[in-house]
């Protein structure tokens, strides 16, 4: 996540003026999600009955904590949204659901679920997948620590990086 922390933090200031959200880092990991179910349609799909439906568009459900619990609402048509576009929607469906305003249409017709356990504090873990959905990715923290990096002369060295990990399930 070191090129994404580079970019985001050059970018932040000027992003919410122009949009008038912050930028966090969920509309990136948003971004790539929507293009990999694009690439990957089998996990854009849910289960209904004995069948596996494959979904044309790309749904994503954010969890989002509130003092009544994790409630997921929808962000419609994701594929179709740039980064811009993808926080106003998860700032939108996020800020409605933690003040009693999201609607049951709005929890509805997911095809792929985000949690962001990181929030939280927590580097990885296991998502309990939203039913019938297929696949859900769970986010950690994102931490700086020491890796291992390849320079171009064919060498290694260590560096210091943003780390995260992912988990599907």
């Amino acid at each position: 996540m070191t090129k994404v922390s580079r970019l985001r933090e050059k970018a932040k200031a000027d992003f919410e003026k122009r949009e008038g959200t912050k930028l966090s880092f969920l509309p990136f990991i948003a971004l790539a999600t929507v293009e990999a179910l694009k690439a990957h349609p089998g996990v854009n799909a849910s289960i209904e009955g004995d069948e596996v439906v494959y979904h044309g568009t790309e749904n994503l459900s954010i969890a989002v904590d509130t003092p009544k619990g994790l409630i997921v609402p929808v962000v419609k048509n994701a594929g179709d949204l740039n980064i811009a576009g993808l926080a106003r929607a998860i700032a939108d469906v996020a800020a409605r659901t933690r003040n009693n305003k999201i609607t049951p249409d709005d929890l509805a017709g997911g095809t792929f679920t985000i949690t962001n356990t990181g929030s939280r504090g927590a580097l990885f873990d296991t998502p309990i997948l939203n039913q019938p959905q297929v696949a859900m990715l769970g986010t950690g923290s994102i931490v700086r620590r020491p890796v291992v990096i390849g320079d171009p002369d064919g060498g290694e060295t260590i560096a210091v990086r943003s780390m995260m990990f992912l988990a599907l399930s």
